[in-house]
């Protein structure tokens, strides 16, 4: 089941049921509206159902509390940045403020020269938990999507902590929807590929992990309870880069889909002039 948010003209941001033409059901490439936030409680279908090209997604989800992201967890990735894998998860926290949706744009701020992106996969937690042992892990996950941890790299270099670095505004795509069909140990084999336009830039998978997902939920529930729609980012594979504005980014993971994002500078986001953000 592949859960979305998304507005339909004229309409509020709603949650619907995305059915796939790859399906083989009754109503491809669909999505039919349910009546409220499935990680809020029990839902019902709407009846009404809209075609996926005449609605817009939005981010699958905003963190309530916070997106916990692990540096690190992939050995070619640590390697090409000159950096060694850490016997413990290394943890960094981003804002949900930094989360858009497909299809928006992520802002180069003027403060950076190096703008990189890091495809990964994301966990959403479905539940409140704290402390959670290894082998329960699964029990806690809603669902999984892609996700781009974008990074301003000389920021990054310069800065003891990398709040700022990857914090801004615009700095956490996730989308396209969430894969609630995938299980654990299924989201511990799935290909991950990131494309800046239509160059392949990023080809790995999630079975490289030096701490698989379960360890992570493990580590991060240890010190801090996760709440329902909480997000971990998984880390990222080798092959991370630069992009700039006038490029395209697009995050491509196995049994979820495609996330893509324009990239644009400072002097093109209109956001505040327009009266406001893009509703995410």
């Amino acid at each position: 089941m592949r859960i979305a948010r998304f507005v339909a003209a004229g309409a509020d941001p709603a949650y619907g049921i995305v059915e796939l033409a790859a399906d083989g059901g009754r109503h491809p490439d669909t999505i039919a509206a349910i009546s409220a936030d499935p990680l809020a409680g029990p839902v019902n279908f709407t009846g009404v159902r809209h075609r996926l090209d005449e609605v817009r997604l939005l981010a699958p989800v905003i963190p309530r509390s916070k997106i916990v992201a692990v540096a690190r967890n992939y050995v070619a990735h640590a390697a090409e940045l000159g950096d060694e894998v850490d016997r413990e998860p290394l943890l960094f926290l981003k804002p949900n403020t930094s989360v858009i949706g497909p299809g928006e744009s992520i802002v180069k701020p003027a403060e950076t020269d190096d703008l990189h992106y890091e495809g990964e996969l994301a966990v959403v937690i479905g539940r409140i938990c704290h402390q959670v042992p290894p082998e329960r892990a699964g029990e806690v996950v809603f669902g999984f999507t892609c996700a781009n941890d974008v990074t301003a790299r000389d920021i990054q270099r310069a800065e003891s902590q990398w709040t700022r670095a990857k914090g801004f505004d615009t700095f956490c795509p996730l989308g396209p929807w969430i894969a609630a069909h995938i299980d654990l140990d299924g989201a511990g084999r799935l290909g991950i590929r990131t494309r800046i336009d239509d160059e392949l830039r990023q080809d790995g998978n999630t079975a490289d992990m030096v701490h698989p997902i379960a360890e992570l939920i493990a580590c991060i529930s240890g010190f801090t309870t996760l709440l329902p729609g909480d997000v971990i980012l998984t880390g990222t594979p080798a092959g991370v880069g630069p992009m700039g504005p006038g490029q395209q980014v697009s995050v491509e993971i196995d049994s979820i889909g495609a996330l893509t994002n324009p990239v644009i500078g400072a002097d093109d986001d209109h956001s505040f002039a327009e009266g406001g953000p893009a509703v995410r």
